[in-house]
């Protein structure tokens, strides 16, 4: 007991969503450890019912989990005066992509430790990918890195087994990470590949909308599995393009976060996909979902981003052009089904 005290670590998760709040409860085993959330009415909710009711239902609050909606306290929670080396506390960003970049501002110019984000997804405005929004905001003020991988909610939150990557180009980072996260039914493993991570982590959503599409549509077992295979494909042409490394592509956050979102029904951006086959307005499938599905918006910043750099995404414009242009479902399988035979390959990102 003596031991676990003297490895406690101070973690802040700024963001109490579905994900966020999961991630609070899992690392509260063995950490002490503040939720933040900026609607007050909501925080007091959660610290009066020690569950999260909106967003994340039946999964009750360890005791060393506190909530709070004062954005001081969250962060003064992980400034440790004094703290010695490898003892530093941990900030986790648990916002959407699009509430990156403020939440960063927020944090600029305050002694904060290290931090973590764990979006997914490219910033639709100026197509960059989290850590780009990271550098570009605090620069090098702090060390920071993307903690992704196959993970729903819902099985972090009951404690079912589940593996993560830490990415950083910091290796104190990473062991910060590693330490503070890594135990019991958590695995984190290591990488300096933030561009592969990240976008292994983007593009699979836009994957799970087409397979969803696929499946609600019943093309059958045969077509899901193509789906999965050349979406793989798309991924890794985008990533390596951008600088990532194809061995991090037939990883966790590659391929293992991909097979996970196209075919597990908790998959937000699969059950877009599910309501594209269905006939649904994009308007109606998002209002009935009551979360934010990254895949949506990243369609459209990954094919922007796709035709400037000359890499071929056939799966990535089919799904931008049924959210988006008012394709059909049924037109854009005869669409796809009508490409031209070509040879079978990963990496080229030429037409």
């Amino acid at each position: 007991m003596q031991e676990n005290q003297a490895n406690r670590r101070r973690i802040t998760v700024l963001g109490a969503g579905a994900w966020g709040t999961a991630v609070a409860i899992a690392v509260a085993a063995r950490h002490d450890v503040l939720l933040w959330g900026r609607n007050a009415d909501a925080m007091a909710d959660m610290a009066a019912a020690r569950d999260n009711t909106h967003y994340l239902p039946g999964f009750p609050f360890p005791p060393a989990l506190r909530v709070t909606a004062d954005f001081d306290e969250a962060v003064a929670h992980v400034q440790r005066d004094g703290a010695a080396d490898g003892e530093e506390g941990l900030l986790i960003a648990a916002t959407p992509v699009a509430g990156l970049r403020p939440l960063l501002h927020s944090l600029k110019g305050r002694p904060i430790p290290n931090l973590v984000w764990l979006c997914k997804g490219f910033e639709y405005v100026t197509g960059l990918l989290p850590h780009q929004i990271f550098r570009d905001v605090l620069g090098d003020e702090i060390a920071g890195g993307a903690l992704s991988g196959p993970s729903f909610a819902q099985e972090v939150a009951r404690g079912l087994p589940c593996a993560l990557t830490i990415a950083s180009t910091s290796a104190a980072l990473r062991d910060c990470v590693v330490a503070v996260v890594h135990g019991g039914t958590m695995r984190v493993y290591s990488s300096d590949d933030l561009i592969g991570v990240e976008v292994g982590g983007a593009v699979k959503n836009v994957m799970a909308i087409a397979t969803g599409c696929a499946d609600g549509m019943g093309l059958g077992l045969n077509a899901r599995a193509a789906l999965i295979t050349r979406g793989l494909a798309e991924v890794t042409r985008l990533g390596t393009t951008l600088g990532g490394n194809i061995e991090t592509f037939m990883g966790l956050t590659g391929m293992g976060d991909l097979i996970l979102t196209c075919t597990g029904d908790l998959s937000r951006n699969r059950r877009v996909g599910l309501g594209l086959a269905q006939g649904k307005a994009l308007d109606t499938i998002v209002a009935e979902l009551g979360h934010v599905a990254e895949g949506v918006p990243c369609a459209k910043a990954v094919r922007e981003l796709a035709a400037r750099l000359g890499v071929d995404m056939p799966l990535t414009n089919g799904v931008a052009s049924m959210l988006f242009d008012g394709v059909k479902p049924e037109a854009l399988v005869a669409r796809m089904l009508a490409r031209d035979p070509r040879d079978e390959t990963l990496a080229p990102a030429s037409k």
